[in-house]
């Protein structure tokens, strides 16, 4: 079936972001004093920085583009404390107790965001729903019965199932109740502008470049100014301060895919996850008054999907197959990190520096994560108690699987490293028709080249300025990105994504 028979858009675009008016905020353009600076303007640091303010604390908040443009912008959007299979492994890694405080956690910032809904009235589409993970694979019914059993050890609502509501032949399934969905950019548009209320300021276009460590930490940001603080809270997605913590080798970026379908028959509610491989998801959405679905998965990582527009291809053979489609109106893609044994970093960047901060790690799951994440660090600043910070501090370490997954993951980034490096291109920029990017042979060099759609061409350094790394052209979002730690690069160079911080170098220069 042909892209033209069943109308994938041309371009990727978020739903959340084209059907969201947010407030434009000034660049910083002075050096500043606060109680805590806020890094990055996502769900993670929009809800800390309204957590400090509504308990006093005044408070900067820094963006390097525009807030909510990015993970957050290009989430599925469900609040839930199912984050596929997981609490078995949990139980068997940290034990029931921490597996509890696990759920709990996420259960707690599920209701934090439900009641906020409710008391404040913010219009976000915010329903509850079901939640389900399923297998079609008889040999993974096993995985969902010790899934359902490590549910009832901790004491979970649940509810073991053998057919779906939607057209799936599935094998088994294990529903999570009263779980949620919304409209992730609506809710926190409110939020953005409850911090402003509350004396709260937010710049955007405003890239931190350094993180000065001290009694009172100070940031530098790109344009040369400073802001001098008592906490810095680091919600930039991949913690670009990376000095002694080794992040880089404790996270693994991945990239999955969105349809926002609208299918030829009724959606009838739920929230559902796949287990197999490659993964598929699925959740309603109203736009513009009418029910279409969100139809997600095909996870691969970053850098290392070949061909990646395939990947959009696979979801929308899927969607016809179960429901059948009427129109496909947006596609995008999201990338997220993956800690080493599943679960985030929240908390103290090293053990011994307690005033920055630091959220990262939420595997796809950061609605509730990012949640809990804001009410962590919030109560570390206020010097509160919080029964959870044990279980998501950066500098805990679980041998198993740990040790192994660290091993496996970095002779992962020293083969794509060396590979990179050994590659001889055979293309040249001249070769590439319009919309078409590839790495290529330029002036003896190894080098990125887009020709855009009027035909001109724009050339890169493919080395990423993160760590050497060669960057790999990604044709599904006309973006080049690093296959070793996850940066992202525009098709000028600059940087969408990090751990890199720097833009990619003029291969003329």
């Amino acid at each position: 079936m042909s892209n033209q028979e069943q109308k994938l858009p041309d371009s990727p675009e978020s739903y959340w972001r084209n059907s969201t008016n947010l407030p434009k905020f000034e660049e910083l353009s002075e050096d500043v004093k606060t109680d805590v600076a806020v890094i990055g303007g996502g769900m993670t640091g929009l809800t800390t920085a309204y957590l400090l303010t509504k308990k006093g604390y005044s408070v900067i908040l820094i963006e390097s583009g525009r807030i909510l443009d990015g993970t957050t912008g290009y989430t599925t959007a469900k609040i839930t404390a199912q984050h596929d299979l997981i609490y078995d492994e949990l139980i068997g890694h940290i034990g029931m107790p921490n597996a509890r405080l696990y759920y709990e956690a996420n259960l707690k910032a599920l209701s934090f965001i439900k009641n906020l809904v409710l008391e404040q009235k913010i219009p976000c589409d915010f329903e509850e729903q079901d939640a389900c993970i399923y297998t079609t694979e008889e040999q993974s019914v096993q995985k969902i019965r010790k899934e359902y059993e490590a549910y009832q050890k901790l004491g979970i609502d649940r509810e073991f199932i053998k057919d779906l509501p939607v057209p799936i032949d599935m094998k088994a399934g294990l529903v999570m109740k009263n779980q949620a969905q919304f409209h992730p950019l609506h809710y926190l548009k409110h939020l953005a502008e409850a911090v402003l209320e509350a004396g709260g300021k937010i710049y955007e276009n405003t890239a931190a470049k350094e993180i000065k460590e001290g009694d009172r930490p100070k940031v530098l940001t790109r344009n040369g100014h400073q802001i001098f603080s008592d906490y810095v809270a680091c919600c930039t997605h991949f913690p670009f301060h990376d000095k002694k913590g080794f992040y880089f080798a404790r996270l693994e970026p991945s990239r999955s895919y969105v349809l926002a379908v609208k299918p030829k028959t009724p959606y009838p509610g739920g929230m559902y996850l796949s287990i197999d491989q490659p993964s598929r998801s699925l959740r309603s959405v109203t736009i513009d008054g009418e029910e279409m679905v969100l139809v997600g998965g095909e996870s691969h990582k970053t850098g290392q999907g070949e061909d990646t527009i395939r990947h959009y291809q696979a979801l929308e053979s899927f969607a016809e197959g179960v429901f059948g489609i009427e129109s496909i109106p947006y596609r995008w893609s999201a990338q997220d990190l993956i800690t080493l044994d599943k679960i985030p970093y929240i908390g103290p960047i090293y053990p011994k520096e307690k005033r920055i901060l630091v959220a990262t790690g939420f595997r796809k799951w950061g609605m509730t994560t990012s949640t809990l994440a804001a009410q962590l660090m919030t109560d570390h600043i206020a010097g509160e108690d919080n029964p959870y910070q044990a279980v998501f501090q950066p500098a805990r370490f679980h041998p198993d699987p740990s040790i192994k997954k660290v091993i496996s993951y970095n002779a992962d980034v020293a083969k794509h490293f060396a590979e990179g490096k050994l590659e001889q291109p055979i293309r040249k920029p001249e070769d590439l028709v319009n919309g078409e990017g590839a790495v290529v042979s330029h002036a003896g060099k190894r080098a990125g080249a887009y020709r855009d759609e009027k035909g001109e061409l724009h050339l890169v350094d493919t080395t990423c300025t993160h760590m050497g790394c060669e960057v790999e052209w990604n044709d599904g979002e006309k973006t080049w990105d690093c296959p070793c730690h996850g940066s992202r690069f525009s098709v000028d160079g600059d940087v969408i994504e990090g751990p890199a911080v720097e833009p990619l170098k003029d291969p003329e220069s």
